[in-house]
């Protein structure tokens, strides 16, 4: 597991807290009354090199194969800085803000300047990430972006993830067709990747098995992708462990079927807000 060197908690009364990894500014852990609402794979590795497996990895400056450097960017695999954090909670929230910003590794694959600011607030019942990226150069740059959040559930067969019929969805399963979706809510059963497009800034993700539900709400990330890997993609993943899948669903919030473009001193901003229903 991480040392206490590598990691930022954030922590309220009642057993409410958020942990996050400077590796990659992975949210490892998010509590609500000692009950842990994310997953992270009991394989994830922890070496400060490879992505970890779970939580709520950081994709920047690439969604998905990159010709210029490793899949989904260098964000998650990335050295991240603390800005600032609370030392004590004020008003019922408790905050920490980190940045990650070019370096010679990352204009060797990526030749911008560029600054993401990572806000991340943690109150009773939300949990609210804040995700900035501001250009600091003298050309104009374009990046997808994306918070891949693994929710933990007791049974993904039994969860239902809404406000998703009759949007048009790419299905990176079967070879990046495109498809409309036709379900008021919907359900997994098999290997699932699916990149919905001009998503509603809400979904109510519900674990019927535990009657625990989430709400993912968003501003300014348009799409949403929905992925577990089931069982036989899941034996292939030397970090996820062959019997995990049951008990993760990956909702995510992105700006990823269309690229930002960003002119010299111009700045994107997008927001995730995971509410705790029950």
């Amino acid at each position: 597991m991480a040392s206490s060197a590598d990691e930022v908690v954030l922590s309220l009364n009642d057993g409410n807290s958020v942990t996050v990894h400077l590796h990659g500014a992975t949210v490892t852990s998010w509590r609500h009354k000692g009950t842990e609402r994310l997953f992270v794979s009991k394989q994830a590795v922890f070496d400060n090199k490879k992505a970890i497996r779970g939580g709520i990895p950081v994709v920047f400056p690439n969604f998905g194969p990159w010709d210029l450097g490793p899949q989904h960017g260098f964000a998650r695999t990335s050295r991240w800085t603390v800005e600032s954090k609370d030392d004590k909670p004020s008003n019922g929230a408790i905050k920490a803000v980190l940045i990650l910003e070019d370096n010679e590794a990352t204009r060797k694959m990526w030749n911008h300047k560029f600054k993401v600011t990572y806000t991340l607030t943690l109150k009773d019942t939300e949990f609210v990430m804040d995700f900035a990226v501001e250009n600091k150069g003298d050309q104009a740059f374009s990046f997808t972006a994306l918070l891949h959040t693994y929710l933990r559930v007791e049974d993904v067969t039994k969860t239902t993830v809404s406000n998703l019929k009759g949007l048009k969805y790419v299905d990176k399963v079967k070879g990046g067709d495109m498809f409309t979706e036709d379900r008021e809510l919907v359900s997994l059963a098999e290997n699932y990747d699916r990149v919905y497009q001009n998503t509603p800034d809400e979904h109510v993700v519900m674990d019927g098995e535990s009657g625990r539900t989430v709400i993912v709400k968003k501003t300014n990330f348009p799409d949403t992708v929905v992925w577990n890997p089931w069982a036989d993609k899941a034996k292939g993943m030397s970090d996820f462990g062959d019997d995990e899948y049951p008990n993760m669903i990956c909702v995510e919030a992105g700006h990823v079927s269309s690229a930002v473009t960003l002119t010299p001193g111009d700045t994107f901003h997008g927001n995730q807000v995971l509410n705790i229903v029950q």
